[in-house]
């Protein structure tokens, strides 16, 4: 079976876990960090990213099965999952560690990424803040935090989506 990997950031991280979670060909999902100060913070503990100091985000690693899901509709659910026009902020939550990011892994992630955002912000009166970068160490987050809301309940947790799509 072929796989692929996808990293989206958009605010807590176990929110949007619970989301990739539902849909048909995601093999697997483990929530972490990327995007940090490597050097300062080699190996980020939630506390880290937390401190608004390491310059982690909070980020959802997403392997799927590209026959079965494509990474262009993964990219439909990240935009519909979130507010991607506020800056370090979803919801209550504020903060670096929560921002809006894609993080890709080759040059058709990153063309299919810009492409969507392109689109995206014609249907969004807001600019749209999201990065769009190429991935780095990817850092997985403890394991108290891996499927939080399932764990919990899935109303445990902020569960994000986009207040301009439907």
């Amino acid at each position: 079976m072929k796989t692929d990997k996808a990293i989206f950031g958009c605010g807590c991280f176990w929110g949007i876990q619970y989301i990739y979670d539902q849909f048909k060909g995601i093999i697997k999902t483990e929530v972490g960090y990327m995007g940090g100060d490597e050097k300062r913070y080699p190996n980020p503990t939630y506390d880290d990213v937390c401190s608004d100091q390491s310059g982690y985000a909070e980020v959802v690693q997403i392997t799927f099965n590209p026959n079965l899901i494509s990474y262009s509709q993964l990219l439909d659910i990240f935009w519909r999952s979130h507010d991607p026009t506020t800056m370090n902020q979803q919801a209550a939550d504020f903060g670096t560690q929560y921002r809006s990011v894609i993080f890709y892994h080759s040059q058709y992630q990153k063309i299919e990424a810009e492409k969507s955002k392109n689109e995206i912000q014609k249907l969004i009166p807001k600019p749209i803040v999201t990065e769009i970068t190429k991935s780095s160490i990817f850092f997985s987050a403890e394991e108290n935090h891996q499927k939080y809301a399932k764990k919990h309940g899935q109303f445990a947790c902020h569960l994000p989506r986009n207040p301009y799509l439907k």
